[in-house]
Order: C-alpha cells, then structure tokens, then sequence
C-alpha cells in the first residue's frame, strides 16, 4: 500500500518541477525579446523620445563689449547675472509644491500662482530678472516644478554718475538707451549662441552636452575721456553750480591737436546703477544737446574774421565813444565809455560798440561766413545721439542790427561742445579738427579756417582779458598764461530774453604759448548774488584747467610773475 502512494506522487513532483521550469524558460524568453525590441527594433524611436524629455536647446549669454576710457580704465563693464522663469503648464501640474515658496524674499507664492494662472496657457513668463546668483539661488534651492533660470548680463558702470552722460546706460535686454550705450550699440552688443543640455525632472541643468553655435562678445570700445579728468570736472562744476544756485551746467575739456574729448560733465547728472529716482531731464547730455546764444564768447571770432580781411591789426584804433552806438531802432550799449581804444583792448573790455562797428564795416556776408567756417551752424563729428547743429541763420541780406548783434554772439545759437572746438581753432594755429569721443591714434585731418598769424596774434590779445585789467582775472592759472573771454548772456523766454535769468561762460585754452587744452564751462541760471561769467564761471575754469594741465604733466610756460590778488572784476558783456 506504502508503496502504491510513493508511486503516485513521483509523477506529480515531475510534472510540477517542469512547469515551473517552463514557466521560467518562457519569461526568460519574453525577456528576451522584449529586450531585443527595446535595444534593436526600438532603440532609435525610445532614444529619440528619451531626448525629447531630458536634452534641451538653451541660449548661450553673450556680454556686451567693454567701454573704456584712453587709459583702458572700465567705465561700463558686463556682469553675469540670474533670471528666474517659469513654464506655467508644468507648474500647474505640481500645485502642491508651491507652498515651498513661502517667504523667500524674492517671488511670493501668491505672486508666483498670479502670474502662473494668467499665462497658463504659455510654457514662458519671466518672473524676476538680473538677480544676484546668490539671491536666485534662494528660489531655485526650494526645487518648485516649473521654475527655472537661465544666465544673462546686466551692466555696471563704475564711474556712476561720473561718467553717466558721456556713457549712457542699457535696458533690461542690455540694448544701449543714451550715451556711447547707443551711439555704439552695433558694436557694444554681443550675439547669443546655444547649447545642448539635459535637464532632470525638475527643470535643473544636470549636464552640458555640446555648444551648437559659440556666443560672440561685443567690440570693446575706448573713448577719449580721461576719468582723472572727468572726475575733475565733474567735482568743479558741481561745486560751481551748488555754490551759485544755479539750475545746471556743462563743462567740456578738449585736446586742441587731435580734437580728442577729455572730459564733458554736466549738471543735473544721474546714477547709471541706480534708476529708481531717475529724473527724465537730468538724462540729457546738456554739452551736446542744449543751445544757448554765446554773447561775448562770440567776440574774439569777429575780431578774427577782422583780422584775416586784413581789415585791422591788433593795435588798430576804434572809436566807441560815448560807449553806445545806434543800429537802426537799437540801441547797443558798453559798461562804461572806453572811447578811443585799440582792437586788443576791445576784447579786454569785451566793447560791444567796439564789435559791433568791426561787423558794420564788412560786407554783409563776411561775419556770417567766417562764422560758419569755424563750425557754428553745424555739427562738430563728435556722432554723439541727440547732438544739435546750432543756429547760424541763413540769410540773403543781413539787417545792420542783426550783423551787430551777431558780432557780439546773439541772434545765433550754439552748444557747449560747438563752443569748444571754436576756441580749438584758435588754440591750434587756425586748424580745425572733427571733434571726436573716441580715442584717436595719430594726427587727424583738418581744415584751415584762418591763417597761423591770425590765430596767433588772436591768442595774444585774448590773453589780456585774463589779466588784471581784463574781464576775467579769476580765470588765471598758477604757473600758466591763460588765454580767453567772458560771456553773460540773459536766457530766451517766450516774447523775448528774461531779465533776471542768465547764463555765465568762460572759454579758455592754455597754456597761451604753446596751446594744448581748450576748456569751456557753462554756468546755467545762476541765482547766488553772482551771475556774471567773469565771476561763477571763470574760476570753475580756473581750477578745472590747473588740474588738467597738472595730470597731464603740461610743464608751466609762466613759472616766474604770476600776479597775485588780481581784481575780483565783473563782466558784464
């Protein structure tokens, strides 16, 4: 019976081991052959499919090119920053990780699901830009499905406001807005690239594959400024502004020999690195952009044209008793009666009647067109954005009383850069020369406007009026002999020129003998008790020229006689 049963139960134990041992062989085989299928049949379908889900296409940031000054020191650099975006779809689909965000400081969960919920229909919104990395890091550290970053470049300028007019600024897409920013924006800008990544689930980059297309940087750029010189001028004139109340100014410091820009500052200015508080009317580069009538400034380029006619010499006599002179329904006046003096002396007075009779005795297009040689009326080459050309008017016959008012610098309109490469003519033996911000390599090209002795013998006489008996004492130079004029002018206002707002001017190069920097300044409606250009502009010139020749290592050509205590004399041309 035993035996029976044992019988029995070998074939079942059999019968179950092959089972088992078949159901495995046929796994083993399924196994197989789905592998086959995935790794041969398959593989270029699920690889292809595999990228589509983790490999992306990312741009590559390009910077913008560097803008140095001629020493290569960097007035607006690039600087590598973060922004945080997000794919609205894939945030939506992960609600529930969003109260990770809670007090981050940077983007709120209320802020975040706003701005999720309006775009949901998007797969990219921007939700902060130009972050610090570290502070970037506060929001992508909390790992929230849907946000991600990607790496831009935001400028800097080290300068501030410094340099803030001369160099402008860029938007948030790093495109140039004002200053050299725009004028070189083709230059200055770089172009992005891309590359291959592979993203985990959450969105961050885990590895770099390849770069398909290498990012280009921008085109550095250098400019003729001087940052020791424009630190400089920037300090005078806001001290010079501040002290006489004044609504605004302009201060610009020319190379005579190269027509090289060394320093253009104005007042208001503003903060480049810090927008918040910008005042639309403080972006303006008011050296370039704003037009003024000249007054006396204008003096020394009736005389010249004078002289190059051969009509006069320095020590020609004219008669400007009793010191006013009657040009049709006008009467044009003098401070005092000088009554018999020479040319020279009608600069050192600044003598309107004396001017105004040198105009009278030209022909009537004479003035004008000497004028317009010195490059009044148009603009200088400086391509600076918004630069105005001036006003020198067009006409087929002058009026007397329009030649005489022109000859003393009304009925005309100039900017403070237009002024300055004037008085450059002078400075440079009748030679002008495009002014230019860009640094320059070599001696340009120029044009001669009037002869050599001309220019000198103009030099000489405009060296009186920065003298004890001249109009502009203040405008003196330890160690250097200044040469120059005064200009009070009264604003234009709607009907006429306002009687109690002006404008204060010196224009001045130096040193006299050897002239290498002309420097203008431009006082702007001052309201201290002083106004006259002798007085709130002439001495900003003074200390703004000692330190530009001292910087540039200009040895003195007037070590010894320097006059001390001179006159505090008002002009009041």
């Amino acid at each position: 019976m035993k035996n029976r049963v044992r019988k029995t139960r070998q074939p079942n134990l059999r019968t179950r081991w092959r089972f088992v041992l078949g159901f495995w062989a046929v796994c083993a085989c399924l196994l197989v052959v789905r592998a086959v299928d995935l790794q041969v049949v398959q593989h270029d379908f699920l690889a292809h499919q595999g990228d589509i889900r983790n490999l992306r296409v990312e741009p590559l940031a390009a910077h913008r090119g560097v803008i140095r000054d001629r020493a290569g020191r960097p007035l607006a650099v690039s600087t590598p920053v973060v922004t945080l975006w997000a794919n609205p779809r894939e945030a939506l689909a992960h609600q529930d990780a969003w109260q990770r965000l809670g007090n981050n400081g940077v983007i709120s969960q209320k802020e975040f699901a706003k701005k999720v919920r309006r775009h949901e229909s998007r797969e990219f919104v921007y939700l902060e830009r130009g972050l610090a990395p570290e502070t970037a890091r506060k929001v992508l550290d909390l790992d929230v499905p849907g946000i991600h970053s990607l790496t831009e470049y935001r400028r800097y300028y080290p300068a501030g406001e410094v340099s803030s007019h001369v160099v402008g600024f860029t938007n948030i897409d790093d495109q140039g807005q004002e200053g050299t920013e725009l004028a070189m924006d083709a230059h200055l800008e770089g172009h992005s690239g891309r590359k291959k990544v592979v993203r985990d689930l959450l969105g961050r980059v885990i590895q770099d594959i390849e770069v398909l297309e290498p990012a280009e940087p921008g085109e550095d750029v250098t400019l003729s400024i001087d940052l020791r010189l424009q630190y400089l001028a920037y300090r005078e004139l806001l001290g010079a502004v501040q002290k006489h109340k004044a609504k605004g100014g302009s201060a610009v410091v020319v190379d005579v020999r190269t027509g090289e820009v060394l320093a253009m500052v104005n007042q208001p200015a503003y903060n480049p690195n810090n927008r918040g508080n910008m005042d639309t009317a403080s972006l303006r580069n008011r050296a370039v952009t704003d037009l003024f009538e000249p007054g006396s400034t204008m003096k020394p380029f009736t005389v010249a044209a004078a002289l190059e006619m051969g009509m006069v010499t320095p020590s020609t006599t004219i008669n400007t008793h009793p010191g006013t002179l009657r040009v049709g329904s006008k009467t044009i006046r003098d401070h005092r009666d000088y009554g018999i003096i020479d040319i020279t002396t009608v600069l050192t007075k600044s003598s309107n009647v004396g001017t105004s009779k040198l105009a009278l005795a030209m022909d009537q297009q004479a003035l004008p067109d000497y004028l317009e040689r010195f490059g009044f009326g148009q603009a200088t080459g400086i391509s600076f954005p918004g630069e105005s050309d001036g006003l020198l008017p067009l006409r087929s016959k002058w009026r007397d009383v329009e030649r005489a008012a022109l000859s003393y610098g009304y009925g005309l309109s100039v900017s403070a850069v237009q002024l300055a490469q004037a008085y450059a003519v002078i400075a440079n033996d009748g030679m002008k020369v495009p002014l230019t911000l860009r640094k320059v390599e070599g001696t340009p090209r120029g044009e001669q406007v009037i002869g050599q002795a001309t220019s000198r013998q103009l030099v000489q006489m405009l060296e009186t009026v920065v003298s004890r008996e001249g109009t502009a004492s203040r405008a003196q130079v330890p160690g250097y002999q200044v040469a120059g004029k005064t200009g009070t002018v009264h604003k234009v206002v709607a009907g006429g020129y306002a009687d109690d707002s002006y404008i204060g001017l010196f224009a001045g190069l130096a040193p006299a003998t050897d002239p290498r920097i002309v420097t203008v300044v431009v006082i702007d409606d001052p309201r201290g008790k002083a106004y006259y250009g002798g007085l709130v502009a002439a001495p900003a010139f003074s200390n703004i020229m000692s330190g530009v020749l001292r910087t540039l290592h200009v040895p003195p050509d007037r070590p010894e006689g320097l006059l001390a205590g001179a006159p505090e004399t008002e002009d009041r041309s």
